[in-house]
């Protein structure tokens, strides 16, 4: 069952991750969109964050779920993006995916049944 998930990254130049190899490069809507998209999609983020942990055979494989119809939009509105992701991944690996792109620069505003 999808889920609608509303998210808000208030600056966009400030959402980015702590490790520039898995943080969000994008900066417009369009941009951020799209690699939040392929973050849910494709397992590429969560590999890359695999192999950087101490025991990457120990990592628990549900973290690296994906969903390949999810679907994301974004809107620009002066500095802060909207983000609404459409998507049968589970909330917390939505919400480890958004920490290694975005840091703690994002809000979940509100979830909703698709």
């Amino acid at each position: 069952m999808a889920t609608r998930y509303y998210i808000r990254l208030p600056d966009g130049s400030r959402a980015r991750g702590t490790t520039p190899s898995l943080s969000f490069t994008a900066q417009g809507a369009g941009g951020f969109a799209e690699q939040l998209q392929d973050a849910l999609r494709e397992p590429a983020l969560f590999e890359r964050w695999r192999l950087l942990q101490d025991e990457p055979d120990e990592v628990d494989p549900a973290l690296g779920v994906t969903d390949p119809n999810a679907v994301v939009h974004g809107e620009q509105h002066d500095l802060h993006i909207d983000l609404q992701v459409t998507s049968s991944i589970p909330g917390h690996v939505l919400k480890q995916r958004l920490r290694l792109l975005a840091g703690s620069a994002w809000e979940l505003r509100d979830v909703t049944a698709a």
